[in-house]
Parts: C-alpha cells; structure tokens; sequence
C-alpha cells in the first residue's frame, strides 16, 4: 500500500509574534510551535509517522512565510527511502515548495535523507522569494548505511532545486556510475553530500555576499572536521552555497550546522540558537 501525505505549513506574523497555522492529509503532521529565542522566531518538528518512504510513496510540503514572520522548520530523524520492487518500480517521491513573502524569513533544516540499496528515489525542492525575502536552508542525501555495512550499491536518486529562474540544480546519481560515486571529480568515495545555501529575494550586496562567503569558510576551518571536503562559493548574486562530503553524515552535519550559525550572526545578527531536537 502506498502513503500520499500532504502537510501545509503558514506562518503569520501577528503584533510581532510569528504563529504558525497548519493543516495535514495523510501521516504527516508538525509538532506544537516552540519559541526557544522569543516570539520573532517559531520553532516547529515536522514528523513522517511511518518513518520511511518507499516506492509509489508520495510526501507532499507546502511551506508559505507571511511578510515579517520567521519561522523554522527540522525534523527529529531522518528520512529514509528503502527498496523499490524491481528496477522499473514506482519512486518514491518527496516534493517540497518554499514560499517566501516580502521581507519573510525561513531555516529550512531538516535531517539528512538517506537512500537505502534499492530504492528509486526523487527529491524536489522548489523555492519563491518576493523582494527582501531570505532563506537559509540546507539538503543532506546520504547513500546507503557505511557504518553498517549497508552500500548504496543498487537504485538511482533524482535531486532537484530550484530557486526561480535564477539558481537551478538537477542530479541524478545511479548506483551503477562508478565513475560518479568515486571518481575525483564526483563524490570521490564519499557516501554524504549536503549543500547548505543563502537563497535571498533581492540580490545581496557585494559586501553582504563576501561577508556570507568569508563566515562560511571561516566556520568551516573552526569546526576543524576531519576526513571531509568542502567549499562556499555564491554562483549568482541571490545565492551563497557551501558543499560538503563526507564519508558519513555526521561530519558533515557538524559542519553545516557550523555555518549555520555563522550565517546567522553575520547576516541576520541572531544568536546561533539550535533546535531542541538536536539535542534530545
């Protein structure tokens, strides 16, 4: 039996206080709002209660942010994608829409999405922002389990964001493309990649953008994770992205998490409050 799941998530800002309104279809739902840093910023966990997605599975997001409201939106685990009956099997399906009004903020952090040995997968994530609009977000696909000795070593993931018509980034990574999964110039051996990216509705200013470039490779080098590559770079004036890969995810997170923090401070002069559920 396959799962359709819809959730739409709103944020409102009402006298200085960002609420979140939401309605859900299916086994998808958030958690009660938290305020962890004060009513400018809502916090909210986003839970999959079957815990995984397999073929013809289908989790819809839709996330809309009001002018002036700040909200935040992770999830207590990962998402998992397992095996699909058969090479030519339905996928499973994540799709993901980001809508930002004027002068809106939104972190979007999930935890990482693994794909398991077998699965057919696809993961949009499609972002809108209105003028003075800013996003910090991140995307962690992790490929099979290493630590368990559990290869990616059959399936194939589409990867897709879009942001407007202005940043646009599709992959697809087969099981079977040796070449792309170890050679040098793909994942080199790496099972974890995570783009973390700034994605703004007016294009930053050159000394914005160089302050976002040089805290995120700043962060990176404090963090002092070994056994991973990274690099920041801004490929358009309304987006920074930092990429990492990893041998496992949790390197990778720590350094995400390490320029998160630093983009916070820099851009938006917040304090680098995390998520309870990281903790927990």
């Amino acid at each position: 039996m396959s799962w359709r799941a819809e959730l739409h998530l709103h944020y409102l800002s009402r006298a200085g206080r960002s609420v979140a309104m939401h309605r859900h279809s299916g086994p998808l739902r958030v958690l009660q709002s938290l305020y962890p840093e004060g009513d400018a910023v809502c916090h909210n966990v986003m839970v999959h209660p079957p815990g995984g997605v397999v073929g013809g599975d289908e989790l819809h997001i839709d996330v809309r942010v009001d002018a002036g409201a700040h909200g935040l939106v992770t999830t207590p685990g990962a998402t998992r994608f397992y095996r699909t009956t058969g090479p030519d099997g339905p996928a499973g399906r994540q799709q993901v829409s980001l809508r930002l009004a004027a002068e809106a903020r939104l972190e979007w952090l999930p935890l990482e999405n693994i794909f398991h040995s077998g699965c057919i997968a696809e993961n949009h994530l499609h972002l809108s922002l209105a003028a003075g609009a800013e996003l910090i977000g991140w995307d962690v696909a992790a490929f099979g389990l290493p630590l368990a000795a559990q290869p990616f070593d059959s399936g194939r993931v589409t990867q897709h964001i879009e942001a407007g018509d202005f940043w646009l980034e599709h992959a697809r990574i087969d099981a079977q493309d040796r070449r792309l999964l170890d050679g040098a110039l793909g994942l080199a051996g790496h099972r974890c990649l995570g783009s973390l990216f700034l994605v703004t509705g007016t294009p930053l200013t050159r000394e914005r953008r160089e302050a976002a470039l040089e805290s995120a490779r700043a962060a990176l080098e404090r963090a002092g994770v070994s056994g991973a590559v990274h690099g920041a770079t801004s490929p358009q004036a309304r987006v920074v992205v930092v990429r990492v890969l990893a041998p496992v995810v949790e390197p990778a997170m720590q350094l995400l998490q390490a320029v998160r923090d630093a983009w916070r401070a820099e851009l938006w002069r917040l304090p680098a409050v995390r998520p309870r559920i990281w903790a927990a």
